[in-house]
């Protein structure tokens, strides 16, 4: 069975277990579109929102907007407390991983001052024996690098066998680059996302998999 087969679990947390309601998101990035003086359409900002496309980066750049002024413009309108407010926890994660007895980490590119409260007003930060909030230092998945962050600070690190769960591409990149078996949980329409996201199982609930 699934459950039995791995030595821990790592998981995405944006999408994977957790989302916000749409008004927030909207109205972020009404504000980021302020600062930057461009609107972004409905289409665009889930785009962006769930990284429907892979890595954000070059989606910023095909539209002709540096990440580099992008990212500063987010983070500057984005109200943590508002956000966790506005963050709702998915049942379906919520039941399996509370059936799950391996180790447990998160592996995020949603920031610390962000994360930090979602997971406190959810009261899901004791699922997790590790948090790592992705950075410049630590890399971006599908860098295996901040996986292997959390795999160390786990020690499970070259002698048990895990799996990563996520809801984009670059979560499964993240895992297969790390030498661990991925999880995609899809939770949009693949005709919506635009492409279809490979992983060891593809689910649209964690209530899919094998038990």
């Amino acid at each position: 069975m699934v459950l039995d087969a791995y030595d821990f679990w790592l998981f995405d947390l944006d999408g994977t277990l957790v989302d916000a309601e749409w008004s927030y998101t909207r109205e972020a990035f009404d504000r980021v579109g302020a600062r930057l003086g461009r609107e972004f359409t409905d289409r665009e900002v889930e785009i962006l929102w769930h990284g429907l496309s892979g890595a954000r980066d070059p989606q910023l750049r095909e539209w002709g907007i540096p990440p580099e002024e992008f990212w500063p413009a987010f983070h500057a309108v984005e109200d943590p407390q508002a956000r966790a407010a506005a963050t709702y926890l998915h049942e379906d994660a919520a039941a399996f991983i509370s059936s799950l007895d391996a180790p447990i980490g998160l592996v995020t590119h949603c920031q610390e001052f962000l994360a930090g409260p979602v997971l406190d007003r959810l009261d899901i930060r004791d699922w997790f024996d590790v948090v790592v909030c992705c950075t410049e230092e630590t890399g971006w998945k599908p860098d295996p690098a901040p996986v292997k962050r959390a795999m160390s600070s786990l020690g499970v690190n070259g002698v048990h066998r895990g799996v990563l769960a996520g809801d984009g591409a670059n979560d499964i990149g993240a895992a297969w680059n790390a030498d661990l078996d991925g999880v995609h949980v899809e939770r949009h329409d693949p005709s919506f996302r635009g492409q279809c996201v490979l992983g060891d199982y593809r689910v649209e609930s964690f209530d899919e998999l094998p038990r």
